[in-house]
């Protein structure tokens, strides 16, 4: 079976959300896994207290998604180094893009140069991790949270192998800010101007959408953009746009970020050895937010009928997309905004089967009740009390009682 070398791949965020499973299957899908060997590279948030909660997940993550069996290295000792040369897979995702530098820039840096230019193996690079892949390198936490004058950092400079001059910026589109810019990894138009003009005349910007992914086949000279948004190629202020489903020669992309523009003729299809063509790509996932407004509005409509098992469907659904995604490593995918909007309908739930409910709804009220009751348990049996608590608070205030014996849950009113 031919191996999957040569592959590197910067993903702009959710690497481990369900969204981005067939793009790691497509990574993999040349790779003979019980004989992969896979590392992942825990430098990027070595810092945060629950480092080894973030392990955890990403190892079952992969396991589960895409049967890999990942070692979690430092990436710093001398037989780090050794395992991250040998591997056939290696993975490093979010975190400080600062902080990974700060340890990876002597030893790390020049040994995963040598990966991409020796065209070896799988290497992907997420989040932080993908912020570090170009010659320079935005210091994130340090201009946003810290309000650090906007500054480069030197990069390792992967891309630089391939005649890339770049900063690469994940986290493109965010919008979390709502009220406020946080677009370009929380940079915002304003301080993103300040650094671009800082950039060398034949360097660019390349921007990676959340939960899309930039694969380039070293070997091929191709690249192909995957995922659910765009890669932005960002000169002198003026942007090109690359949808998911663009394939392209690295050449090409070479003269886009040196020049603006492509003068070569349009690239042919990507080899099929490499990575999927896009109409034969697996849907893409919805993203958690997508998801939670799509619960919120099931919630909403069920209501409106007074379909209490329509509102109890809408509440398990949430609970089940918050599950899936409950590995996700990347902080800023709304898992807790989606916990909040699930202990809300639970409440609403809990109020719309009051004694002043329609007829119909009280009709349908075991099936509700049932339903919530096999919601608390597992949440109990996950030790999440508060959450459960939140079940038997709203059953409350629909004038019934739980109460926990040893053959189970019972309710009364």
């Amino acid at each position: 079976m031919r191996r999957a070398d040569g592959l590197l791949a910067i993903i702009g965020s959710g690497e481990t959300s369900p969204t981005m499973v067939s793009i790691h299957r497509t990574l993999l899908a040349n790779v003979h896994l019980r004989q992969c060997t896979a590392v992942l590279l825990e430098t990027p948030y070595a810092f945060q207290e629950n480092v080894d909660d973030v392990s955890t997940r990403a190892r079952s993550y992969f396991a589960r998604s895409v049967g890999l069996d990942v070692t979690v290295l430092g990436g710093t000792s001398a037989d780090d180094l050794a395992a991250v040369r040998a591997a056939d897979w290696v993975f490093a995702g979010p975190g400080s893009p600062s902080y990974a530098l700060a340890r990876w820039r002597d030893e790390l840096g020049p040994t995963l140069r040598d990966r991409v230019a020796a065209a070896h193996g799988v290497t992907v690079l997420a989040s932080a991790a993908a912020a570090t892949a170009g010659a320079v390198t935005v210091p994130v936490y340090e201009i946003y949270k810290v309000g650090a004058t906007p500054q480069w950092l030197d990069g390792l400079d992967l891309l630089g192998v391939l005649g890339l001059d770049v900063a690469v910026i994940p986290h493109y589109d965010n919008a979390e800010g709502g009220t406020h810019d946080t677009r370009y990894c929380y940079l915002g138009e304003r301080r993103l101007d300040v650094l671009e003009a800082m950039l060398p005349d034949d360097a660019a910007v390349l921007g990676v959408d959340e939960h899309t992914a930039m694969i380039i086949d070293i070997r091929a000279g191709m690249v192909q953009i995957a995922g659910r948004g765009v890669l932005t190629v960002r000169k002198g202020g003026v942007n090109t746009v690359l949808p998911a489903g663009t394939t392209l020669r690295v050449a090409h992309l070479r003269e886009l970020v040196e020049r603006g523009v492509s003068t070569g003729p349009a690239p042919p299809p990507v080899a099929a050895a490499t990575v999927a063509p896009a109409d034969q790509a697996e849907p893409a996932e919805p993203a958690l937010p997508d998801l939670i407004a799509a619960a919120e509005h099931a919630f909403d409509a069920a209501a409106g009928r007074h379909d209490g098992a329509g509102m109890a469907t809408a509440v398990l659904d949430l609970e089940a997309a918050i599950h899936a995604w409950a590995a996700d490593t990347d902080e800023d995918q709304g898992t807790e905004q989606a916990r909040a909007v699930l202990r809300t309908l639970v409440a609403r739930l809990g109020e719309a089967a009051s004694p002043a409910a329609s007829a119909d709804f009280r009709e349908a009220l075991p099936a509700v009740i049932d339903a919530l009751l096999a919601l608390r348990s597992r949440w109990r049996r996950e030790r999440r009390y508060d959450d459960a608590d939140r079940i038997r608070d709203a059953l409350l205030t629909a004038g019934l009682r739980v109460h926990d014996t040893a053959d189970g849950t019972r309710w009364f009113t």
